[in-house]
């Protein structure tokens, strides 16, 4: 049954064009062709990654950390409570007035000190300023490196001029050295952050980073197999050029520099629409959806590469709407609430936390606290391109 599945998988008509097999695509005359097995590396060297990351945050990230200024502010711990403690991990993190008076019956607090507990609580699991500050400086390591080493991949290729050229020959297009190192670092890469998926700072945008890591996975090995290495590296490429500018700008909105982050996040903002939403749709996307047409005739594997193509793009357009909806209030000089952020994200100080507690104007649950809130919504978030 076993074999009968993988035949079925690896059937030549699914996701090869009409009268073409896998033996097209096999090396001959000297040239290298993309091979399924070749993906298989990308597994351990993603864990591999996950080494490198921790070397650089000990000890690339956390210096630099410690020489922009960037520290954690001090919290309050929570003081042991079972029936508190038990509450908060299995039920809710957030308790209405009603579960806030039971529980004070049950612990023996008063209301007042079961909601205090519940505030330290929640603000312990917070990730610190210097967990965001390292996550922020591995990305933008990673995403600067690659966008020049993607255009310097694409920038001599005639396919980067003219789209058409992507299906010229297609499928018989032997792949080159730099195509080969650019997809496996990349794919490597990715199976990195979704490994740490888990780990990471979470955002409200969680579920959406998951589906945008996985069909990026997916994307990235069904165009190597099936040989759309052009394309591939083309999109690879322009999804590369805006993120490193948002790691960056959080990089300085987490260290307090708000002009520098300031003027970057606008930078940011603009390169983001431009490819995400002009270039991709209207260029990338009419290359992978007309062009092949004139080659071959529709197949299976046309529409999937498509359709996940257009999921990616919906959450584009996802990412695009926060982005702009910060940046016209961010212009007009709002103060602003993160757009992306989890509730419990905002991180503040126990001191100025007891301040209002006594003064009886602690924030309420879903509400904004802090220095981070400094109208840099997006600033705080993990955004992540889609590939």
């Amino acid at each position: 049954m076993f074999q009968t599945l993988y035949n079925y998988f690896w059937w030549d008509r699914l996701w090869l064009p009409a009268n073409l097999t896998w033996d097209d695509l096999q090396g001959h005359d000297d040239q290298v062709y993309s091979k399924a097995a070749h993906l298989y590396y990308t597994i351990p060297l993603g864990f591999l990654f996950l080494v490198i990351r921790h070397v650089f945050e000990i000890y690339i990230a956390t210096p630099l950390a410690r020489l922009l200024n960037v520290k954690d502010k001090s919290r309050l711990k929570a003081s042991p409570n079972p029936v508190l403690e038990k509450f908060y991990s299995t039920s809710c993190k957030h308790p209405k007035q009603a579960a806030i008076e039971a529980l004070s019956k049950k612990s023996g607090c008063t209301p007042r000190q079961v909601e205090r507990w519940f505030r330290r609580r929640r603000n312990q699991d917070r990730p610190s300023l210097l967990k965001k500050f390292r996550e922020a400086s591995w990305r933008f390591t990673f995403y600067l490196v690659a966008f020049i080493a993607g255009m310097t991949v694409i920038v001599d290729k005639p396919w980067f001029y003219n789209l058409r050229e992507v299906w010229e020959g297609y499928p018989i297009q032997p792949l080159l050295p730099s195509q080969y190192w650019y997809y496996i670092i990349e794919l490597s890469f990715y199976w990195s952050l979704l490994f740490r998926i888990a780990s990471d700072v979470k955002r409200k945008d969680f579920k959406e980073q998951v589906i945008h890591h996985v069909a990026t996975i997916i994307l990235l090995c069904f165009s190597w197999f099936t040989n759309y290495i052009r394309a591939g590296t083309l999109i690879i490429a322009l999804h590369d050029a805006s993120d490193y500018l948002l790691e960056s700008a959080k990089m300085f909105n987490y260290a307090g520099w708000k002009n520098t982050c300031n003027n970057i996040f606008i930078v940011f903002a603009v390169v983001f629409i431009i490819t995400r939403l002009i270039i991709l749709p209207f260029w990338i996307l009419h290359c992978t959806m007309i062009y092949p047409l004139e080659v071959y005739p529709p197949f299976f594997g046309y529409y999937f590469f498509n359709s996940m193509m257009v999921v990616l793009q919906c959450l584009h357009i996802f990412w695009a709407y926060l982005i702009i909806r910060m940046a016209q209030k961010f212009i007009t000089g709002k103060i602003l609430e993160d757009e992306r952020s989890d509730r419990d994200e905002t991180d503040y100080s126990e001191k100025e936390e007891e301040e209002k507690a006594a003064a009886g104007t602690v924030p309420l649950a879903g509400t904004k606290n802090g220095p981070l809130t400094n109208g840099h919504p997006v600033l705080n978030n993990n955004h992540r391109k889609v590939e």
